[in-house]
């Protein structure tokens, strides 16, 4: 059977089973050929060898680690002081650049609260891993402080949106259509990454962190163009990373809309004066609501009926497309590469042989192991693919479902889910200037309020 029948459908395992002790001793006269050429030019011992996936570097000093878990906590709980109590748009920029430099220049962006996302997958996935007690409290921290304060992890600690928040100096609206869009692929990024973490595929998270290159001052040149594209566009739409791809924004934009304490616009009453309307760069405002007129209601609830009635269907295909994506997601694993390789220059479908397989050969595993354990991963990934779509179709059909859904609002308030608590509505509110004892605004306000109320 050529390698290619072998590894083009995932179903073929049952015949491959029948393959595997059938050319075993074809792959053993192919194996002796090496040998014979090691007389002449000997093999490098692989013995220790492992195919490498992507993991965070390990810190020579453990002290280190629970270091930074200790500011972690500090810089959480001064972020939701400052962002709650305070509201001290000042004092939360302070934090930021404080964050960055630690959290990411200094330590290197590593471990970061979202990549210890897949290091928690990984040890779901794989019991034999161990699972560093300080890597489950970057993540757990800030999911447990968002859901107590909102996303004020989000809002002065975590570096990546620290360094967004720098250079977003002249951020524009992006059009809600287009917000509400692009805000579902941090959800879909999200289960990739779990997919991939779990099974040990690599950690794509941080292999494509677009800030880790520049945190380290050195690393691979289409990382660092990445970063820079990123925070050029940053500069006119705020927070793009954030926003538009961070796995960890998905879960902490859920957790964020049962906390218990959350920021406000206004720090009392909101006036509706409409200075806050365009202050957010991060389309996190929402509006006071009208009723709608009568001849309307009826639209709308057939409207949430077709979302709900839509939803079941969405996770039931989602969950059929990413069983029929299995190969291809199984492909990006080292060794589904390597048993593909090995199979092809044991057949004399190509020339030479890699690293990779020079290194599995000086092992002298059997290949006949190495093709079952990929195709048992395989027929994981079909499971994995299942689960993968059917999240794909859940996350669709929510939005559509929360899409559907008319809130009641009087005033202006902050999107839970969408607002990173940063401050930045703060100076716009007439409100907020008065509780600060700010009197010239006072003075200024309590003029305006009048005329105001003559024009409604």
């Amino acid at each position: 059977m050529a390698a290619s029948e072998v590894f083009a459908n995932p179903r073929s395992a049952a015949r491959a089973s029948r393959f595997l002790p059938a050319g075993a001793a074809f792959v053993t006269a192919l194996a002796a050929l090496p040998a014979r050429a090691s007389d002449i030019i000997p093999v490098p011992d692989f013995t220790d060898y492992r195919v490498p996936i992507s993991v965070p570097p390990a810190v020579a000093n453990p002290a280190w680690e629970w270091l930074s878990v200790l500011l972690l906590v500090l810089a959480l709980g001064l972020a939701s002081y400052l962002a709650l109590v305070r509201r001290s748009r000042r004092g939360l920029y302070g934090l930021t650049i404080a964050s960055l430099l630690w959290f990411g220049f200094f330590r290197e962006g590593c471990v970061c609260p979202i990549g210890a996302i897949q290091n928690v997958a990984l040890a779901g996935g794989d019991p034999s891993y161990a699972l560093p007690l300080s890597v489950l409290l970057f993540f757990l921290l800030p999911v447990v402080f968002t859901l107590f304060f909102g996303r004020t992890f989000c809002a002065a600690v975590c570096p990546l949106g620290a360094i967004q928040e720098v250079v977003a100096v002249r951020p524009v609206q992006v059009p809600r259509w287009l917000d509400h869009g692009l805000g579902l692929v941090p959800f879909f990024y999200l289960g990739v990454a779990v997919l991939y973490a779990a099974s040990a595929t690599g950690f794509v998270v941080c292999r494509y962190d677009p800030f880790v290159a520049m945190f380290r001052l050195s690393g691979n040149l289409n990382m660092l163009v990445f970063g820079a594209a990123v925070l050029l566009i940053g500069v006119f739409v705020g927070r793009p990373y954030c926003r538009y791809l961070c796995p960890l924004g998905a879960v902490l934009a859920v957790c964020s809309r049962t906390a218990k304490w959350h920021v406000r616009i206004a720090p009392t009453r909101c006036t509706q004066c409409r200075l806050c309307e365009s202050s957010c760069p991060y389309g996190a405002i929402e509006f006071p609501t009208r009723p709608l007129p009568r001849q309307l209601r009826s639209a709308a609830r057939t409207r949430l009926a077709t979302a709900i009635g839509l939803a079941p269907l969405l996770v039931l295909s989602g969950s059929l497309v990413g069983g029929m994506l299995a190969l291809p997601l199984a492909r990006l694993h080292p060794e589904d590469r390597l048993a593909e390789r090995v199979l092809l220059e044991d057949q004399g479908q190509v020339e030479g042989t890699t690293d990779a397989s020079e290194a599995f050969r000086g092992v002298g595993h059997p290949i006949e192991q190495l093709v079952g354990d990929v195709l048992a991963r395989r027929a994981g990934f079909r499971t994995g693919g299942r689960w993968l779509g059917a999240w794909a179709g859940l996350v669709v059909g929510g939005k559509l479902i929360f899409l559907a859904i008319r809130g009641k609002r009087e005033d202006y308030l902050p999107d839970r889910g969408r607002c990173v608590s940063c401050g930045r509505c703060y100076k716009y509110c007439p409100e907020d200037q008065v509780v600060l004892g700010d009197l010239r605004a006072q003075a200024e306000y309590e003029a305006a309020e009048p005329a105001e109320v003559a024009s409604q």
